[in-house]
């Protein structure tokens, strides 16, 4: 029976507004869409509280500007074109009278670099994030400065915005050496466009110069944006992984130091972030700007604690990955890296007695944190490299923490050759688990459900540390929680996950999607907040074995136009051929004339040079172009291509629908390291099959796809490349029942990721079972997005009193519900 027939028609917002989310009435007669099968006798997989988590990584300003609640930005003067080209060590302040950033003896410490020297009637403004400092009227702010004013002088400090003051101005008095000074506004009114500013009436040293609220999260010194932490806090996870992610593994890994020139591009290396703040290395970060490490270890150590997560600290280990891909051969080096390890261990777990374990009192916690896990290393594209130095760092971290585990990885995709041998050698080695990462589109999550079906059970375990369907609107949600319910069924082999990136100040963005959005005042869930949210609030213990009919396979054959592209290169196109399986010619372009038979639908120049379409511009990424019939299907192209100058090589199109909808085979890819073919679906890619391997510039190539059903074989100057069937259907409907040890609960977890509401008959196996359930339901249209000002996501929460052990129900459309239902 056709699922159509059951469709009531009802909008979203009907849906939200009838009944709460309610099942529709039926009738015990009826067929039902689906069925899902439950056996309460059987016994499936454990699931261990720290299942689920968090991935912090300091991107998108997630710390400075973020969860460091600290509203100075650049207080330590240190920003320098070594953190982005546009900084200088005034950025984000503004001077009035004479002021200079100096470098010299006369500084508060070795590593805090350079201060500010102002002279008499002097003053600087500092603009703080986004729109300036936010303050609430009420509130108390706590202000502190380091100060030098060797014949004394009078600071007056005072906090206002274009309309006025904010706070009662203060006036501190500061002489002779270095020293901290301090006081504390109360705001008069509420503002997010604050400035503060600092002026003296003599010449005066200034460094550190430093605003928090007084209401951080948990009341902390140097503490955390209390509505960012509780964000987190209210998803209640398992673990919290930090650093990173590509600040780990990522720059120079000689240490801040005379010895290495005060080296400003450096991985992330714990010791640089503990300790009085004042006295803490700077960074520039990854992702384009400084990191202050105002927020380091200790305050990591610390939030894990606070929200009950399991801390889990990823160190360097000597192979850079996220494009540098490089393996330093430093035995030395290495060495200390591996003992630096061996510290954060002891920093984290030893008794204050210990050298490390005394410094973590000293900054004030006297107990343990409790580690248990700790990865080393993150994304690195050299499996055969960083298996070598994982190793040594798992035997010494072993030989002296053999309660440890010790987390590898498998590199920066789902699959591949990287993705292979990492899985290999770690199989090899009898890693304990592997850290895999992977960002898809919505239809590889719906077609992967399945993913850890068939992963050896008796191998390494898998903490999947970053995965997300590549954006923030419904639809991306919908399918991450149908991958979700296939995690929870394979939870003796998928022991952690992760969603990442965790937070993003929407003012500077530099990867989307993102779980937290906030600015300077205000904050809010995404859609996939609200599905992670559900999910870790209602785990289970255990799965409680079950299956689910599918959804009819529609999927025809790979249909499409076909285009050719570049990504930050130059290259021409010649001798285009399309070729249908029969043998007639349904494209033939040899550039003797015009490209008229081309549309041009990205970036780029695309003209006609010599017989040969070239697109010219070296910095444009994805430059389309496409020519043929959406509708083609089983047929042979050919291209010949010659890359010019760039980066990479060459994009070369196949089952074309529209911009968002494609194959294309990248050769060439990811800065020439490797080559692909990547499926475009709703505008978001997964890699379908993907080798080693480069382009070189001036060599003509002959490129062949040979299109049949929905096989595709690849071939590259007459040798097969590669080839793959893409028929996994993407289905819409999953399930998974877990129960929870606490409650004796049975929590059915249903999403339907279709514009079709699901009727489905739901057998309990002959549970004896309450005839009420409390159901929360997640629906919205696919494309809804939550912003600051509106969440159309949102969970909704109702009772459903049918329950029996045999029941119908029926789920909205595009939802994702939850049934808490009491045994006994």
């Amino acid at each position: 029976m056709s699922r159509t027939r059951w469709r009531l028609g009802l909008s979203v917002t009907a849906l939200l507004t009838a009944s709460a989310l309610l099942p529709s009435p039926v009738h015990a007669e009826a067929a039902a869409d689906y069925t899902i099968s439950v056996d309460p006798s059987a016994r499936g997989a454990a699931i261990d509280d720290t299942m689920y988590g968090v991935f912090y990584e300091d991107i998108n300003r997630a710390a400075d500007g973020g969860l460091y609640a600290e509203l100075v930005q650049n207080r330590s003067f240190e920003y320098s074109t070594a953190d982005n080209a546009s900084y200088t060590p005034l950025t984000s302040w503004t001077a009035d009278g004479t002021a200079r950033v100096l470098d010299d003896a006369g500084r508060l410490n070795e590593r805090n670099r350079t201060y500010l020297s102002l002279d008499a009637g002097s003053s600087v403004t500092n603009g703080g994030y986004n729109t300036g400092i936010h303050v609430e009227k009420g509130e108390r702010y706590d202000f502190s400065v380091w100060a030098r004013a060797a014949g004394g002088t009078t600071l007056t400090v005072a906090l206002r915005d274009a309309a006025g003051t904010l706070a009662q101005v203060r006036e501190v008095a500061a002489r002779g050496g270095w020293r901290k000074y301090t006081a504390t506004f109360t705001a008069t009114r509420t503002s997010d466009r604050g400035r503060l500013a600092v002026t003296t009436a003599a010449p005066a040293a200034l460094d550190m110069v430093s605003l928090f609220p007084r209401d951080t999260y948990k009341h902390q010194p140097n503490g955390l944006r209390e509505d960012l932490a509780e964000k987190v806090e209210a998803l209640h996870p398992g673990f919290l992984r930090f650093p990173g992610g590509c600040l780990v593994n990522t720059g120079s890994m000689e240490g801040y130091s005379e010895a290495s020139g005060w080296q400003r591009e450096r991985s992330y290396q714990w010791k640089d972030t503990i300790g009085p703040v004042e006295e803490r290395a700077t960074n520039a970060n990854f992702w384009g700007y400084n990191q202050s490490y105002g927020l380091g270890y200790y305050e990591y150590f610390r939030f894990a604690e606070d929200i009950g997560a399991m801390p889990l600290p990823v160190v360097p280990a000597l192979v850079t990955g996220c494009g540098q891909n490089q393996a330093v051969d430093d035995e030395a080096l290495l060495k200390r890296h591996v003992q630096d390890t061996l510290d954060l261990i002891e920093f984290a777990n030893g008794p204050r007695t210990s050298e490390w374990g005394r410094k973590r009192a000293e900054m004030g916690h006297p107990k343990p944190f409790g580690l248990t896990h700790l990865g080393v290393g993150n994304e690195e594209n050299l499996p055969v490299e960083f298996l070598e130095r994982f190793k040594k760092f798992r035997a010494a971290i072993e030989a002296k923490y053999p309660d440890i585990t010790v987390v590898s990885n498998s590199g920066p995709d789902d699959s591949g050759t990287t993705f292979d041998t990492a899985w290999q050698l770690n199989r090899q080695a009898g890693v304990a688990m592997v850290d895999e990462h992977y960002y898809n589109s919505p239809q590889w999550f719906l077609q992967n459900n399945d993913r850890y079906d068939s992963y050896d059970r008796k191998g390494p375990k898998v903490f999947l540390g970053e995965y997300a369907s590549q954006g923030n609107a419904w639809k991306n949600a919908l399918s991450e929680a149908a991958f979700m319910t296939g995690l929870e069924r394979n939870a003796d082999v998928v022991k952690l996950a992760s969603y990442a990136p965790l937070l993003a100040n929407e003012d500077y963005v530099q990867w989307s999607p993102d779980m937290i959005w906030f600015n300077n005042h205000a904050s809010w869930g995404s859609a996939n907040y609200e599905v992670q949210k559900l999910f870790m609030n209602n785990t289970g213990d255990r799965v409680v074995p079950s299956a689910a009919t599918g959804t009819p396979d529609v999927s025809g054959p790979i249909t499409g136009a076909v285009g050719l592209s570049t990504w930050a290169t130059s290259a021409a196109y010649d001798d285009v051929r399309v070729t249908s399986e029969d043998g007639r010619t349904l494209l033939s372009d040899d550039f003797s004339g015009d490209a008229s038979r081309w549309s041009h639908s990205g970036a780029g120049s695309w003209t006609v040079q010599d017989g040969a379409y070239v697109q010219t511009d070296t910095a444009a990424e994805n430059t389309m172009v496409t020519a043929g019939d959406p509708g083609w299907q089983n047929y042979d192209l050919h291209v010949r291509a010659t890359k010019k100058a760039g980066k990479e090589g060459f994009l070369v199109a196949f089952g074309v629908k529209d911009t968002g909808n494609y194959y294309w085979w990248n050769l060439g890819g990811w800065n020439n390291t490797q080559s692909a073919v990547e499926q475009a679906a709703d505008g978001g890619k997964s890699t379908l099959v993907s080798k080693a391997g480069s382009i070189e510039t001036g060599r003509a190539y002959d490129i062949d796809v040979k299109v049949r059903g929905r096989q595709v074989t690849l071939y590259l100057d007459g040798e097969e490349w590669g080839s793959f069937t893409n028929d996994k259907p993407a289905e819409p409907f999953r399930q998974v029942v877990t129960e929870d040890a606490r409650t004796g609960d049975l929590i059915v977890k249903v999403v339907n990721a279709q514009d079709t509401e699901a009727r489905t008959a739901v057998d309990l196996g002959g549970a004896k079972v309450a005839a009420k359930a409390r159901v929360t339901t997640l629906a919205a249209d696919q494309d809804a997005v939550n912003t600051e000002t509106t969440t159309p996501v949102t969970p909704v929460r109702s009772t459903f009193s049918g329950v029996a052990s045999e029941f119908e129900y029926t789920f909205p459309a595009n939802s994702v519900t939850f049934l808490r239902i009491r045994q006994g």
